[in-house]
């Protein structure tokens, strides 16, 4: 194909992905707008037929001054780190496990694999919520069997965080699994058989073929799960309401906390504009590392 084609192709495809370009950025941009507009405003929930009152940066200096805020943007934080690292490795482990076809019903067990991602959120929630029950969940009833007595998961603030760190690698492990498995097949067979000629063990074959090619993709689900991750709400909702206290309260719960309970949505939209700056960056990332990649 003459490269001369390739232009005016990509021309048709600007033109008919367009009219939906046009009318996606509408819908997102109208809330963003909104939101930036009323961060700068006092509204109360409870007076929501009242026209709100113009605070200025108030809202900011109040939400920085807060402890509160401070401490649900370091739970964000760890949360989000921590999940992101275990599932990366766990995902790459099991996708290093499961690549080959020659194992017997492998193919089935990639497809149970996958299933948590395919639960609704607020159903993982209520899931693992009885999984952890101090009387009657599983868990307990299975140490119980070993001996050992009943663990408060989510009544304890020294372990609530781990208990929603394992419930949301469980469920979203299976996407790292998927796509580092896409990166790990397309790795090119006669490089590999290349290695194997030239007498390299599979650790020699792994750290320079394989890891080097799904660098990339390693990459970008990192990216993909960090953005995720911030924006976790429903299964910590659902679990523990970000108690005890504040143990597990991440910024979008604040957020929802800010709006709903204590009714201030000038505030809870600074705290919006916020969380939306910060997924803003990790996506400005992203889309960086994509166009940079398609320009080699």
């Amino acid at each position: 194909m003459s490269r001369r084609g390739i232009p005016g192709r990509r021309n048709s495809a600007y033109f008919f992905l367009a009219p939906a370009a046009v009318v996606l950025l509408l819908v997102l941009t109208y809330p963003i707008v909104e939101s930036v507009r009323l961060s700068f405003f006092e509204w109360q929930l409870r007076a929501i037929r009242q026209p709100p009152t113009f605070v200025g940066l108030r809202n900011y200096v109040e939400l920085f001054g807060s402890a509160n805020f401070r401490q649900s943007i370091l739970v964000t934080i760890r949360f989000s780190l921590s999940v992101v690292i275990i599932e990366l490795i766990l995902g790459t482990l099991f996708a290093l496990l499961l690549e080959g076809d020659d194992v017997r019903g492998l193919r089935v067990f990639r497809t149970l694999f996958v299933l948590p991602i395919m639960i609704a959120p607020v159903v993982v929630g209520i899931m693992w919520r009885f999984l952890y029950h101090p009387s009657y969940g599983k868990i307990n009833w299975f140490l119980g069997l070993l001996g050992i007595s009943p663990i408060g998961w989510l009544s304890d603030p020294n372990i609530a965080m781990y208990s929603i760190i394992i419930a949301d690698v469980w469920q979203w492990t299976p996407f790292v699994f998927l796509l580092v498995l896409a990166g790990l097949q397309g790795v090119p067979k006669d490089l590999m058989e290349a290695s194997v000629v030239d007498g390299a063990n599979y650790l020699q074959t792994l750290v320079s073929i394989k890891l080097p090619f799904i660098a990339a993709i390693l990459g970008l689900t990192a990216m993909l799960r960090l953005i995720d991750s911030f924006r976790s709400l429903v299964v910590i909702f659902n679990m523990t309401f970000g108690g005890p206290g504040v143990s597990t309260e991440v910024l979008s719960l604040h957020l929802y906390k800010t709006a709903f309970t204590s009714q201030r949505l000038g505030l809870a939209s600074a705290v919006a504009v916020v969380l939306l700056l910060v997924i803003f960056s990790f996506s400005a990332v992203l889309i960086w590392r994509a166009v940079r990649q398609e320009g080699r």
